[in-house]
């Protein structure tokens, strides 16, 4: 789907005249890491759902003009990213108008909550409600990952195929939380069909420098006026559980979920909760704006 000056992937479940809801997913992974049965439950409750691609990932438009990226000149402020998270948000919006789609609820995990937070302060008319799971303010306010958590973010792609598949499932594993298993066969399929269905190292390295190079959003986040749920696992190492709690005090009458056990991932267990927390949130109304 041709949006901002792009091709978008984009996959859609429910019902084309149920209640718009989009799924901006993270850093360096395709929409399918909102898995079908999520989807699925989302579309059960009324929701028409749509999942894409981030460009530069997936089988959206890949930014190749924006050259090999260089992650360590971005840490030390010596390279300018060749787009920004604005740019991404723009992105999602634009797939909004190509669809035909006034508005809608907005659901952003990692550094799609980064793209969706941005949705809701840069195109407010677009947002019902503004959903942020395992995300922060971004910027100077964001609060650093664990150690373990910057090797995920740092560590070098493989050239081949197999080498992609253990470092995802590497990946997956390090980030699961104490109260989720690691159920080896499941995560090699899953990795397993991204890899296949296409892969970019540079673009996620892309995508991570739009992130580093980000300004904080905690100021502007202070002056929407959406309904807003945060959702944060308490054993996040990439996302540290206080940046949920930053950016759920900074909307006013925003709501916060911590979930005992779940780290920087949506597993199974918690869809219902998910679920349940984003159709609420969508009955709610606009908050009221202090003068």
């Amino acid at each position: 789907m041709p949006a901002n000056g792009i091709e978008i992937e984009y996959e859609t479940f429910g019902e084309p005249d149920g209640v718009p809801l989009l799924l901006i997913a993270g850093l360096g992974v395709q929409m399918l890491s909102w898995d079908e049965g999520f989807c699925e439950q989302l579309a059960d409750r009324g929701f028409f759902v749509n999942r894409f691609d981030n460009r530069d990932c997936g089988r959206s438009t890949w930014i190749d003009e924006g050259g090999k990226p260089d992650v360590a000149d971005a840490l030390s402020g010596q390279t300018e990213a060749p787009y920004s998270l604005d740019d991404m948000a723009d992105d999602a919006a634009g797939l909004l108008e190509a669809l035909d789609i006034p508005a809608a609820h907005i659901v952003g995990a990692s550094m799609g909550g980064f793209i969706a937070q941005l949705v809701a302060i840069n195109h407010p008319d677009r947002v019902l409600s503004l959903t942020s799971i395992m995300s922060g303010p971004g910027g100077q306010d964001q609060v650093i990952p664990t150690p373990e958590g910057q090797a995920v973010l740092l560590v070098n792609p493989p050239p081949t195929r197999e080498g992609q598949i253990e470092q995802g499932m590497w990946i997956r594993k390090v980030l699961k939380g104490s109260q989720d298993p690691y159920d080896e066969e499941f995560e090699r399929a899953r990795v397993t069909r991204s890899v296949d269905r296409a892969h970019t190292a540079d673009g996620a390295a892309r995508q991570l420098i739009a992130v580093l190079t980000a300004p904080s959003r905690l100021e502007r986040l202070s002056a929407l006026a959406v309904p807003t749920l945060v959702i944060h696992g308490k054993d996040d190492i990439l996302i540290p559980v206080e940046n949920g709690r930053l950016v759920a005090s900074a909307v006013p009458g925003a709501q916060i979920i911590e979930i005992e056990g779940m780290g920087h991932d949506l597993p199974e267990r918690e869809w219902p909760q998910v679920v349940a927390a984003i159709t609420d949130l969508s009955r709610q109304t606009a908050p009221t704006r202090s003068a």
